[in-house]
């Protein structure tokens, strides 16, 4: 179904289901809980391991993403309401819930969970895998043969890198870093043991705790086909007396760690940020633990000692009867089989680039959208590479948030600086997780003459803007890339995104003045067509949606579709509630978190919200106004969700859609192929969960199959 045309096309099995959706009793609750709808999002990443089709190691992918996903929940956002409980703040969220309340709800919803997937893997996933000949085999099962060649990798390759820290009074409890992996155990005298002058050093029963070193596999290969594999907890347990002569060990379990990981900069600490933020990723290691995982037949005397040395209790601990840190076996994804993967796309250029040695004649004569991974990444950072050689370029601009460690952008900044251009680079220090890698690539720009710009200490640069300067004929000409994603060439291959290349001298001038705010601090209040934020982001948005109510009164067309990847903002979503009201249409594609409550009669009954999980991860951000209808409709693409840290609190930019072949490809072909997913698409109930979309075998569509091989330039 067009976003443009709703009314005369074939409804599709979203549109049949409105009356379900829309029926709901309004009870007062205005908002979905922000860190519950977070976990209804991770619940369908789990949920793509159990769907029918998907290849064998895509589903061990999909466990592997939830609990990677858990990890970062738990390092940011759980860390931050046990931050509230201890430092006594009692603001409630939105929806009306406290701290504690929040977070015991968190832990009933989310321990079945965890025993749903690790009973998938080890009831189906590894099963399957087994019956290809791939296996993971208990040290115990193994023959005399087997058992000696991982005793003998165990000599040679781990026992002289281990090292186990004991308890006792001279001994306090070791510090178990971020994420680790670590046996727990018992070592006590073996009573033969006859040298008198150390007998009574070992007169006690001493925990003992080996951390399991990260530059070892998980897997280790029990013969030369690499096919068989044993576990690396598991190789050590049976070779731990090996560490401990003349003592007696117990059994030893494996136990990991979650901490705090979130920094926050307070602006009277930043005067080198660059400096402070590097001295704030040391602290990171020494923050608070907020969850223990154990293995579930961990004897209580070892549990309560870990809860007592880290300092947790026991609605922090959970016991996974199974294995621990799923995401190790993703090893087993580099193996040769083929047949248990996704089919690999080809990635391709769009038809306009097709035959032309210069990008610059391209995007001069019309704009160029770009949708990845289906067309090629290699469309930026070719034209990065050819700005970077070009001798009538004088100046290269760009903002970068995440580049990946192996980045040919980077490279092309440094040639042209070499080269003698003006470049300049805002590296954004405070992506998150990304902070080293970042500070890495802004050392090495800076070694290399480009003037390195380190953001805004109070506002993080989350835009995705790039800026050419060429020297043709008389005149200076602004080639611009605006996108959705970063400019890293490895997730523009598994992140769906959108960018506009375009010569607008309206949108060159915008970006001028964007980088001149970002480098120089110039107080730049108007922007001719580029929305940004924190500056009128919000307010745009908010113009646009009343205009569509406006226009619904006055009997003109009225419906917005949005795809993004979150909405939280408290008062984006009265904005949307009252749209609705007024009977304006409005579609609703968001990947993650949402806290608006669709199908709620009186508020929220024209609001459909569906969310997109497949093969790619759904990241661009397009937002499309009727206006009325027919070309004055509008349509754009941009860096910001709908959060308040994105309206408010970082740089964020969204560009017009203005070439009619685009806009009509964005309204009618894109938006169009996201509302009529069956495959992929789940709808949001107004009780906060998600149901499939029901449809007949032969009505299925899968919207990001859809786009391979298709042209964006048509």
């Amino acid at each position: 179904m067009s976003p443009s045309d709703s009314k005369t096309k074939k409804a599709s099995p979203e549109t049949q289901s409105r009356t379900d959706v829309g029926t709901a009793e309004f009870d007062g609750q205005l908002f979905f809980n922000r860190e519950l709808s977070w976990l209804e999002f991770n619940r369908q990443v789990l949920e793509e391991a159990f769907r029918e089709g998907v290849p064998l190691l895509e589903r061990l992918k999909f466990l592997s993403i939830f609990s990677t996903n858990l990890d970062e929940f738990f390092m940011i956002r759980l860390s931050g309401l046990k931050e509230q409980i201890a430092e006594g703040i009692g603001d409630l969220s939105p929806d009306g819930l406290t701290a504690a309340e929040q977070l015991a709800e968190i832990n009933r919803r989310l321990k079945p969970m965890l025993k749903r997937q690790v009973t998938h893997l080890h009831q189906s996933v590894l099963p399957a895998l087994a019956a290809a000949g791939v296996t993971i085999e208990s040290y115990k099962s193994l023959g005399v043969k087997d058992k000696r060649r991982l005793d003998k990798y165990f000599r040679d390759n781990l026992f002289p890198i281990l090292t186990p820290q004991s308890v006792d009074s001279s001994h306090p409890f070791p510090y178990i870093s971020n994420l680790s992996l670590n046996l727990g155990l018992f070592i006590e005298p073996d009573r033969t043991f006859t040298q008198k002058n150390l007998r009574h050093l070992y007169r006690q029963k001493r925990f003992t705790r080996i951390k399991l070193p990260s530059t070892a596999a998980r897997l280790i290969p029990i013969d030369e086909k690499k096919t068989r594999f044993a576990l690396l907890e598991e190789v050590i347990g049976a070779n731990v007396g090996e560490l401990f002569p003349n003592m007696k060990t117990s059994e030893s379990f494996l136990y990991r760690v979650t901490r705090d990981a979130d920094i926050e900069l307070r602006e009277d600490e930043a005067g080198d940020l660059l400096r402070t933020l590097e001295r704030e990723l040391q602290r990171r290691r020494d923050r608070f633990a907020v969850r223990l995982e154990v293995a579930s037949d961990m004897p209580d005397k070892m549990l309560k000692l870990l809860m007592t040395g880290i300092g947790l209790t026991e609605e922090d601990v959970f016991k996974i009867d199974g294995l621990l840190d799923i995401p190790d076996l993703m090893q087993l994804y580099g193996l040769n089989l083929k047949q248990f993967k996704d089919k690999p796309i080809t990635a391709h250029q769009p038809a306009a680039m097709h035959g032309k040695k210069s990008l610059f004649d391209v995007v001069k004569r019309h704009d160029v959208l770009l949708h990845h991974p289906y067309t090629s990444f290699g469309a930026v950072s070719d034209f990065i590479a050819e700005a970077s050689e070009d001798p009538f370029v004088r100046a290269i601009k760009i903002c970068l948030y995440r580049t990946g460690k192996d980045s040919p952008i980077v490279d092309s900044l440094m040639r042209a600086s070499r080269l003698g251009k003006q470049v300049t680079a805002l590296v954004e220090l405070k992506a998150r997780f990304d902070e080293e890698n970042n500070i890495e690539w802004a050392r090495r720009l800076e070694n290399e003459g480009v003037h390195v710009v380190y953001g805004i200490h109070s506002l993080k640069t989350h835009s995705k803007v790039m800026l050419v300067i060429r020297r043709e004929k008389d005149k200076l000409v602004r080639y611009v890339h605006i996108g959705t994603g970063n400019y890293n060439p490895t997730t523009a291959k598994l992140y769906t995104d959108l960018g506009l290349l375009t010569t607008d001298e309206d949108i060159g001038a915008d970006a001028t003045n964007l980088f001149n705010f970002l480098t120089g601090y110039s107080q730049q209040l108007k922007y001719e067509k580029l929305i940004v934020s924190p500056l009128n982001l919000r307010e745009r948005f908010t113009q646009l949606i009343r205009r569509e109510v406006k226009n619904k009164r006055d009997g003109k067309k009225a419906r917005i579709v949005a795809k993004f990847n979150s909405l939280t903002d408290v008062s984006m979503i009265n904005e949307l509630y009252a749209a609705s009201k007024a009977g304006v249409e409005i579609d609703l594609i968001i990947r993650g978190i949402c806290a608006l409550r669709p199908g709620i009669r009186g508020l929220s009954e024209n609001i459909r919200v569906r969310s997109v999980i497949g093969r790619f991860l759904e990241h661009s951000r397009v937002f499309y106004f009727a206006n009325g209808g027919g070309e004055s409709d509008e349509v754009f693409i941009g860096s910001a969700d709908w959060m308040s840290r994105n309206l408010d609190r970082r740089i964020e930019v969204a560009v017009p859609i203005a070439d009619p072949a685009i806009k009509s490809y964005m309204r009618d072909v894109l938006l169009d192929a996201y509302l009529r997913d069956t495959i992929n698409a789940r709808i949001l109930k107004p009780d906060g969960t998600y149901r499939r979309v029901a449809a007949a075998p032969a009505d299925s569509f899968d919207s990001q199959m859809f786009f391979v091989g298709r042209d964006t330039t048509v």
